[in-house]
């Protein structure tokens, strides 16, 4: 690990970074709650590190220009793919829209279905520890004072590890996409039914119960003034829409003299009411493919002991992909 406080040395070390291909990074945020200040940026160049190593910590605690400098040469490069753990968090203070070619883990994590990764939570901390198999990881030192020099031992250590925890996580993500993103055209179709087959019944029954136990506690928390319990929180909250007339709305965009150059989407309510002077109307259509399976259920095998099917029974089920 190196762990850099002058300005000269943290320059020599973003020179170097540049020519990376992809960083694997992580913050540590002085005063997050009232002041935020940037107070180390870690990176890794090197994803076959499990003991950060090879780690660079840059010290830029209160050194404005050598955050401007990595943000400069670094996230704005879109040829350096960057990868963060909730990303969002880190770009507040390392260049925010201006960062390029940025990955961040909790997105890709978000994408892949829970029954693949069925794990209690997306922190960085949990999937380092289940799907990377890192033994026990202790975070007290993410809430530490990160604004105080010097820094502690204790606080280093915490401080290398997780760009380690973050390309770990990373790799293990890109190789769980790979098997959920199957190609389409070489897709088992028949395997794909038998399975959907074996599991529509537990899914229906399951859901159903989800849903009418979710109804149930709404309904008696509110009567019962508990705001939260057991993870579960209620609110309440009050929808408005606001509506004009458009003939109103037309008049007063044309009175004001300011040219609103967008596009209005013509609902059928729409078109109806304006039926008579539709075809007058340079209207530019748009064309989007939409795929609906449809879902019927089989036919009862005969001499089968099963309940019998009622013809109430044989609903189709549209589900839009």
């Amino acid at each position: 690990m190196q762990y850099l406080q002058e300005s000269d040395s943290i320059a020599r070390a973003i020179a170097n970074l540049t020519a990376a291909k992809t960083l694997w990074l992580d913050t540590e945020v002085a005063d997050y709650k009232t002041n935020p200040r940037l107070s180390l940026i870690q990176v890794l160049d090197n994803s076959t590190d499990l003991n950060g190593d090879s780690v660079i910590i840059l010290d830029v605690l209160d050194r404005p220009e050598s955050s401007a400098l990595f943000i400069d040469k670094i996230m704005k490069d879109p040829n350096i793919e960057k990868v963060f753990h909730n990303a969002s968090f880190d770009l507040r203070l390392l260049g925010k829209n201006k960062a390029k070619n940025v990955t961040c883990t909790l997105r890709a994590i978000e994408k892949i279905p829970y029954y693949l990764v069925p794990l209690p939570n997306t922190q960085l901390k949990t999937l380092a520890e289940k799907l990377c198999y890192f033994p026990t990881i202790d975070k007290t030192e993410q809430s530490g004072d990160w604004g105080a020099r010097p820094l502690t031992e204790k606080q280093l250590n915490y401080a290398k590890l997780d760009p380690v925890y973050v390309a770990a996580v990373h790799h293990r993500l890109l190789q769980i996409s790979q098997l959920i993103e199957p190609e389409p055209a070489t897709e088992n179709i028949q395997e794909l039914t038998q399975r959907y087959r074996e599991i529509e019944h537990n899914w229906k029954q399951l859901n159903t119960e989800v849903e009418h136990i979710k109804e149930r506690l709404k309904k008696a928390m509110d009567s019962q003034n508990v705001a939260r319990l057991n993870g579960f929180e209620l609110s309440s909250q009050v929808r408005m829409t606001q509506k004009i007339a458009f003939n109103e709305l037309a008049e007063i965009a044309l009175a004001s003299g300011k040219n609103y150059n967008f596009s209005i989407t013509l609902t059928k309510k729409i078109q109806a009411e304006i039926s008579e002077i539709i075809d007058r109307l340079p209207i530019k259509q748009e064309e989007k493919q939409i795929l609906t399976l449809k879902i019927t259920a089989l036919a009862e095998p005969k001499n089968s002991s099963a309940p019998r099917i009622e013809k109430a029974d044989l609903e189709s089920e549209d589900l839009p992909f």
